[in-house]
């Protein structure tokens, strides 16, 4: 669906797709486990969030140098302008790349050749948020936040991911403070396995603007309800949910009883390479599986732009909610 809309649930690392897996692999000498890119996508069938980590950093071994992240960043910017993706906000994950001993630098220098030509090279905005792994320590978060401070012109905000259950969100106080203190923007994933405790400690602990996922929300109606009343947007991932085991069949989405309650929600794609559709693809299923009107859709689009952060330049976040208010279904 070519909605104009903004994507602000992204992983860069997330759009590797196995044909360029295997490009990158061979220009960089690496073996990889599978016989062929048939083979690695059967590959993509998780029982939950660990099985599909545990193949995601496998493959971040073939991204080794500033090309091959500008390779990555451009193979996914084509796909999400062709969907309709006219503002991305882009995740990163600096310390799995730091860990194979690909520095900091490599990593945005390269991810910021393809982001600084995409509004020409594809007609879509973009901003980068650095995520920390929330399964590594809180020391580790604070040296990767030290390690960025050379690219923080380039670094728009902090994010937290990866493996959410045993992984409160009051682990990463320190660092949420500090990058606070730099002036950068704070989202968390909660909520997607974790109780809604998780989102509750996000907004109070980490103070973040944005919930990713935060579907389980949905269990406590006082949080629901301080959700609605401060117009915390949350970032959902449909597609993602399904493949994850979070929702059984996406009939089951609780995106529609979301909306009704009022909520400012977000459709996304996450990892979209690994979980079956980037973008307008997300749209184009909860559109004819869950009955979305046309005008819920372009709700959801409205949405997105309002929930991104584009308050440096309010004349385009205009010129986008103009682009949705003209789209014809």
């Amino acid at each position: 669906m070519s909605l104009p809309k903004a994507e602000l649930h992204l992983h860069i690392e997330g759009t590797l797709e196995p044909e360029l897996a295997f490009e990158l692999a061979a220009r960089n000498g690496v073996e990889l486990p599978y016989a062929d890119t048939d083979a690695l996508r059967k590959a993509y069938r998780f029982e939950d969030l660990q099985s599909f980590l545990n193949l995601y950093y496998e493959l971040m071994a073939v991204l080794r140098t500033e090309r091959d992240f500008e390779d990555l960043a451009n193979a996914y910017l084509a796909r999400a302008a062709a969907q309709g993706v006219r503002h991305a906000e882009i995740f990163f994950d600096p310390q799995a790349h730091i860990a194979r001993g690909v520095e900091m630098g490599t990593v945005v220098e390269g991810l910021w050749r393809a982001l600084a030509r995409s509004e020409d090279a594809h007609g879509v905005s973009t901003q980068l948020i650095m995520c920390f792994l929330r399964d590594e320590s809180a020391q580790s978060a604070l040296e990767t936040l030290e390690a960025a401070k050379p690219y923080l012109d380039r670094i728009v905000g902090v994010g937290l991911d990866s493996a959410e259950v045993g992984h409160p969100p009051v682990k990463f106080r320190e660092v949420y403070e500090a990058a606070a203190a730099l002036g950068l923007r704070r989202v968390a994933h909660a909520g997607e396995e974790g109780p809604p405790e998780y989102i509750v400690e996000a907004l109070d602990v980490l103070g973040v603007e944005r919930i990713d996922h935060g579907l389980r929300c949905m269990e406590s109606p006082e949080l629901v309800a301080r959700l609605v009343r401060d117009r915390v947007p949350l970032t959902l991932c449909p597609l993602s949910n399904v493949r994850l085991r979070t929702v059984d069949v996406l009939a089951d989405h609780p995106l529609p009883a979301m909306l009704d309650a009022g909520l400012l929600c977000t459709v996304n794609s996450d990892d979209p390479a690994y979980f079956g559709g980037y973008a307008g693809d997300n749209f184009d299923s909860v559109q004819k599986t869950l009955g979305l009107t046309e005008e819920r859709l372009r709700e959801l689009a409205r949405n997105s732009f309002l929930a991104s952060f584009l308050e440096h330049d309010e004349g385009r976040r205009e010129r986008y909610l103009a682009e949705v208010e003209a789209y014809e279904f």
